[in-house]
């Protein structure tokens, strides 16, 4: 493996700590404190700057992500909140979202709350609530190479409804600055099944400042809202009190041979824990032909100070409006599908 400007085998690691986890590796844990009191999580440190939370409590989603002990991700004030204190109405989501790196939305549901066929659905679906079984977290040697994988699956169900179960692995490897998430969402019911998936990537300070520039593989950008300007989609802001969120939908076009979209945060003065500053570009890519939808979220209010990087299989106007505009996907009873995205930090 690669660590430290240098090549290292797995004995010569070895023969300089007591325990791997001296310099990275996954670790669980729960917190004990207010509403958050219950929640669980596991820590995964790469070793190389790269420091994630990912919660079992919320469908395997990431909660805090750090680089050199310095913030990527926005976390939301409410904290993370046990999924006890959920409620599925209106906008009840908002008081118990976490933010944090990645919030995922679906299965069944993406968008404002909304009806559909007579249903009542809540803001972006249930999912993020969920927590996760089979878990499994674990740091093993694969040859001179350390990996860190944490696997659960997650389940969204309802007698006389829905049947769909999310698989979810999350891995990295020490000495790495990356995270790769591959799903597979099965419908394991007898009736095919709506499935809208959103996940929902939350980048906030000091990643974000007025310096940084995010470039899209876009073709064409929309603004969701009548009135909402298009000029500046890719700039960042200081913060505005009571500012309006701003929704843009891309169409991008693949950035490699192998089908996949990338977008980039690029700030030239990240901070470091010292005080100094360097240079440092955030990644995130996934493959155009499974999530071929990108919603961008810019918030750059007081507070609420949040850039979401969205790429999905739908928008956010809710179901009724994906059915009636053709653009519902409906999953056949026994058919899955399969996602990936990868996260990188280069610097």
């Amino acid at each position: 493996m690669k660590l430290y400007g240098r090549i290292w085998t797995r004995r010569e690691i070895e023969a300089r700590v007591g325990r791997i986890e001296q310099i990275g590796g996954v670790r669980r844990f729960q917190w004990v404190e207010g509403r958050e009191a219950g929640s669980e999580q596991i820590e995964v440190r790469t070793g190389a700057g790269l420091r994630y939370l990912v919660s079992p409590s919320r469908a395997l989603d990431i909660s805090l992500a750090e680089f050199g002990g310095v913030p990527l991700s926005w976390q939301s004030p409410n904290g993370d909140v046990h999924p006890a204190y959920y409620d599925d109405a209106g906008l009840e989501w908002l008081r118990t979202a976490v933010g944090g790196l990645l919030m995922t939305c679906g299965l069944s549901y993406v968008g404002a709350p909304g009806e559909d066929e007579g249903e009542a659905f809540g803001l972006h679906g249930r999912i993020h609530h969920q927590p996760a079984h089979h878990i499994a977290s674990e740091g093993y040697w694969r040859g001179d190479e350390y990996h860190m994988r944490i696997a659960g699956t997650v389940s969204e169900t309802r007698i006389f409804g829905e049947s769909l179960h999310l698989r979810r692995t999350i891995h990295s490897r020490l000495g790495e600055n990356s995270l790769t998430i591959r799903d597979v969402v099965e419908n394991t019911g007898f009736s095919e099944t709506p499935l809208m998936l959103l996940y929902h990537f939350n980048f906030g300070f000091p990643l974000l400042t007025e310096k940084t520039k995010v470039e899209f593989p876009s073709q064409r950008i929309v603004a969701r809202d009548e009135g909402v300007p298009v000029d500046g989609y890719e700039r960042w802001q200081a913060p505005e009190a009571d500012f309006s969120e701003w929704v843009y939908y891309h169409e991008g076009k693949a950035t490699d041979v192998d089908g996949r979209l990338t977008v980039s945060l690029h700030n030239p003065e990240f901070p470091t824990a010292g005080g100094e500053t360097r240079p440092l570009t955030v990644r995130l890519s996934w493959y155009q032909a499974q999530l071929p939808r990108l919603i961008q979220w810019k918030m750059p209010s007081a507070g609420t100070h949040v850039l979401g990087i969205e790429p999905a299989n739908c928008y956010v106007e809710g179901r009724a409006k994906e059915r009636a505009q053709g653009t519902l996907e409906m999953l056949p009873p026994g058919a899955s599908r399969e996602f990936e995205l990868k996260l990188e930090i280069e610097v």
